[in-house]
């Protein structure tokens, strides 16, 4: 149905295409869930921001399909940066990663494990609930987050054990 989270599904679902086709596996069965009624993705939830990627050969250049790629279909997924590139990342949970235009970072064989974030259904008729949150159907409940805002000039790692390097 034509419906907002619909959409917004749709566009998870066109993410996930791109980070397959990138070298990412997605783990775990593929399956809609009902939200309000209406069918979503079970993910993974990924929002590939224009910073990051407007193309498919843009896309290849900032992942590198010989390292390790791997998503599970709970896992969410934020990457917004024009200088951010992806050298392995094993994710399980939430990441979202934030770069400014001067900033050079190099994700290189990150793991990330942690509760995430999960869709929750809206109680019906409930009038303390803005409109435009009740028009979605649904809310996503921000368990627990792997974040990185890197906005100074210079090039770092994000090292697998998620601590932040600055390159000299």
């Amino acid at each position: 149905p034509g419906t907002l989270s619909s959409a917004e599904s749709d566009k998870y679902i066109q993410n996930q295409r791109k980070l397959e086709f990138a070298g990412f596996q997605i783990e775990g069965e593929e399956q809609d869930v009902l939200m309000a009624g209406i069918p979503v993705t079970s993910g993974p939830r990924v929002i590939l921001c224009s910073a990051f990627s407007i193309s498919q050969e843009e896309l290849k250049e900032k992942i590198n399909a010989d390292s390790e790629l791997t998503i599970t279909r709970r896992s969410s997924l934020v990457l917004e940066g024009h200088n951010l590139k992806i050298d392995g990342l094993s994710l399980d949970g939430a990441l979202t990663i934030h770069t400014g235009d001067d900033t050079y970072v190099t994700v290189k064989d990150l793991k990330v494990q942690n509760k995430g974030w999960t869709l929750t259904d809206l109680p019906e008729d409930d009038p303390s609930i803005p409109e435009y949150v009740r028009i979605r159907g649904y809310t996503m409940t921000k368990h627990e987050t792997a974040e990185y805002h890197l906005y100074e000039p210079g090039h770092f790692v994000i090292q697998s054990d998620g601590k932040v390097q600055k390159l000299e």
